[in-house]
């Protein structure tokens, strides 16, 4: 599966974006699929993650109640919608296929997308 994510910019803070991340391939639906992101000299971290049909969704601690995902499958895309964005939410967010909260853990890496939050 190829992925590519796209829809960041530079944005205030407390303001919100929508990323979404584009899937090749007829498996995606059976993917569970995550986001995760990289910080300017920081590793890799992770953000946010869904089960194939979305059944289940899991946070980074620093997201949760202010980043949703979501998908459909019969788009082949899957969402990220960014609210109350901070600072620090300053990184490329890449989509991947796989589960948990270890960058390890995922694989076929799309293409990230600039996201910028200025104070």
């Amino acid at each position: 599966v190829q992925l590519q994510a796209f829809g960041g910019g530079l944005v205030q803070a407390g303001g919100s974006l929508r990323l979404s991340c584009a899937a090749s391939g007829r498996a995606f639906s059976s993917y569970a699929m995550g986001w995760l992101r990289q910080a300017p000299g920081k590793e890799r971290e992770f953000v946010a993650a869904i089960t194939w049909n979305g059944g289940i969704k899991n946070y980074a601690a620093s997201v949760k109640g202010r980043f949703t995902t979501s998908r459909d499958n019969a788009k082949n895309t899957l969402y990220l919608q960014m609210d109350s964005l901070k600072a620090e939410d300053t990184a490329v967010y890449y989509c991947a296929v796989g589960w948990g909260y270890v960058s390890s853990n995922y694989r076929y890496w799309g293409r990230g997308t600039l996201v910028t939050v200025s104070s």
